[in-house]
């Protein structure tokens, strides 16, 4: 149980992309600080369901695969019956697909956006729609990317999908912050997941980009914690639209 500034006690939070990475790091970090956590993921996540067993919090798992953005008004209307509410949303779930900009797919473009904005943005509103419909001041975190700033190489879908995402958060926060309800973002630099597990296995580009961390290592899903407790807690009322780095330093390089 959490107590202070970070208390998320009697809160219920939705993260997807649970299952792996940053997303299991961010539903354990909320956890920790005392909310349920429904968690959804492609796939089962049975370690992310132990590890919030761990933290004497409950658990709801939602097998669902975002790149269909149809019906999640009914998912989160499930989620509801069973937790009673949603307060937070952390929409972390995302794929990534790399070729050369010559030879990138219209397959490849498609699942990406699908997952990456498409499904955040319908994901979002409704579980605004909830949120506005039960008087909830509720707390909105997109996870962004430094690719959110920068344009990058070989990824053409996931930076537009994550430059949408930075767009997406201040139109989101315009709307919802006269109805008590804060949308941000934080922006992820370059960390130990699945989606740079390609990066990692190439010397010559993990040398390239660790030579250009001012913090000289990957990040790890726990460096996300504090900054995700920070724009969930009821005591960030005041801060939206906002796009927080957590990189590192890579950006002011």
């Amino acid at each position: 149980m959490s107590s202070g500034l970070f208390d998320l006690s009697g809160q219920v939070a939705l993260v997807t992309g649970a299952r792996t990475g940053l997303g299991r790091g961010i539903a354990v970090a909320l956890a920790e600080a005392g909310a349920d956590i429904a968690g959804l993921g492609s796939r089962p996540m049975p370690d992310t369901a132990a590890a919030i067993a761990g933290t004497g919090r409950r658990f709801v798992e939602v097998v669902r695969d975002l790149e269909d953005s149809s019906g999640l008004e009914a998912v989160v209307a499930d989620i509801v019956a069973r937790l009673g509410r949603i307060d937070i949303l952390v929409n972390n779930a995302g794929i990534i697909r790399r070729a050369d900009l010559l030879e990138f797919s219209e397959a490849d473009w498609d699942a990406v956006m699908a997952v990456n904005l498409k499904s955040a943005f319908f994901l979002s509103q409704a579980v605004a729609r909830h949120m506005v419909g039960q008087g909830i001041r509720g707390r909105i975190i997109h996870v962004a990317s430094v690719l959110s700033f920068q344009g990058g190489i070989r990824v053409p879908s996931y930076t537009a999908a994550k430059h949408g995402i930075a767009g997406l958060t201040r139109a989101m926060a315009n709307e919802l912050a006269p109805k008590g309800i804060t949308v941000n973002a934080i922006a992820p630099g370059y960390m130990e997941t699945d989606n740079t597990e390609a990066l990692r296995a190439d010397p010559v580009r993990t040398r390239q980009i660790l030579d250009r961390i001012p913090a000289g290592r990957w990040g790890v899903p726990q460096d996300l914690a504090t900054a995700t407790l920070f724009l969930a807690s009821p005591h960030s009322g005041y801060v939206t639209g906002a796009l927080l780095p957590v990189d590192g330093g890579w950006l002011a390089r």
